[in-house]
């Protein structure tokens, strides 16, 4: 209300008791439905009195009213209150805005944001519904997003990277070595552009990545000595880091395979993959500087062994891939498979039913969460009719026999 509001407009549709009444009117021409002939719904005593007596009617005991836009104009002309209904509104509680035109504008300043980018990644994933959700959600308006969207592509356009720390990559790119951390949004926009294209690449059929191992494929380092791969027995070229002594174990971190790559002399070399540490352990004990070379993917393949493997193949390495008769092995071993063209290894459903002869009919159980491999096709289905799982050391003697005399 202004110091130059009618009073006798405030006696009239003023006051508490009338807010909601006129935040319904207001309602209307914030919708653009302003126009013609409506009827107003639930009305109190006081809103019907206040309506009739605008239009000089009789009050009468009902609650709904039929209202006509241009006699409710009419009628505050004729007493000097006001233009229309619309400027009574704006002269009690301020200016109404055009909420269809707003959303149309805003709209639009969104969907402008679509042709400023020309990164691949990031185009890509704001052309998906999820991605736009992304950025308004943590944008909220168009001028913040667009801020960020800049920023992003500027990260985007450093990638991939040769090992350098996230911290430094976002105070060389963004001014703020906190701006790439969890959680934060130009943080979340990379991660989401990056995720996108892999799943792009790889036909969406990828096991669930950390945020360390998709900064990792991309060259950036978070965490880099957490989780090292172990291998035994790997070729390399020397000088490139401190092997150990040829069988024996050996681990290496994501720090060195990012800022260092070894030159792994594998060409043409058969390299044998396992999920479980201690049967790495238990190779080294058997056959030492004998065995093949193997590397372990501890469990789920976290950034240092996905990074190991993928140089590996890189290099001319032929991958072959064992794990855990269990819903997580074969989830395992079809990336492994899938992602680094690597081939089963004793690994189907022969071995597996071969496996259940060998070993006590008491072990653990499968669990009803199953997962297809991919190399073979009925491999899920025998597992899940022995509802039994076998674990890798189960059958070590059955792989060490593979493993002798370097695998040949």
């Amino acid at each position: 209300m202004t110091g130059t509001t009618d009073l006798r407009l405030v006696r009239l549709l003023g006051g508490e008791m009338l807010a909601d009444l006129r935040r319904r009117l207001r309602q209307r021409y914030e919708r653009a439905t302003s126009s013609g002939t409506f009827r107003l719904n639930g009305l109190t005593d006081t809103e019907r009195n206040a309506l009739a007596s605008l239009l000089g009617r009789k009050s009468r005991v009902a609650d709904s009213m039929m209202l006509d836009v241009a006699e409710l104009d009419l009628a505050l002309q004729r007493a000097g209150l006001a233009e229309s209904l619309r400027d009574a509104l704006e002269q009690l509680e301020g200016l109404i805005v055009d909420r269809a035109a707003e959303r149309v504008a805003l709209q639009a300043q969104w969907s402008a944001l679509l042709g400023r980018y020309d990164d691949l990644r990031l185009t890509t994933l704001l052309d998906l519904p999820r991605g736009m959700a992304l950025v308004k959600r943590l944008a909220r308006q168009p001028a913040a997003a667009e801020r960020l969207l800049g920023a992003a592509q500027a990260v985007l356009r450093a990638l991939p990277a040769a090992g350098i720390p996230r911290s430094r990559l976002a105070a060389e790119v963004l001014g703020d070595a906190h701006g790439l951390d969890q959680g934060r949004p130009v943080a979340s926009i990379v991660l989401a552009a990056l995720r996108r294209s892999t799943d792009t690449a790889e036909g969406e059929h990828r096991i669930k990545e950390s945020v360390r191992d998709l900064w990792a494929e991309a060259g950036v380092m978070v965490n880099e000595l957490s989780r090292p791969a172990l291998f035994l027995n790997l070729p390399v070229h020397e000088g490139f880091f401190r092997t150990p002594v040829p069988g024996e174990p050996g681990y290496i971190s994501l720090r060195t395979l990012l800022r260092t790559p070894p030159a792994w002399q594998v060409s043409g070399h058969d390299i044998y993959v396992c999920e479980n540490p201690n049967l790495v352990a238990v190779i080294a004990d058997a056959l030492g500087a004998d065995a093949a070379p193997i590397v372990c993917t501890d469990g789920m393949p976290s950034a240092a062994q996905r990074t190991l493997l993928l140089q590996l193949v890189t290099a001319g390495a032929h991958l072959h891939y064992h794990g855990d008769f269990d819903w997580p092995g074969l989830a395992i071993g079809n990336w492994v498979i899938r992602v680094c063209g690597a081939s089963p290894w004793r690994f189907g459903s022969g071995d597996y039913t071969a496996a259940l002869r060998e070993i006590p009919s008491s072990g653990r159980a499968l669990g009803p969460a199953s997962v297809e491999a991919d190399w073979d096709t009925g491999l899920a289905s025998v597992m899940r009719d022995r509802d039994l799982a076998i674990d890798e050391e189960a059958v070590a003697a059955i792989l060490i026999q593979d493993l002798e005399s370097g695998g040949k």
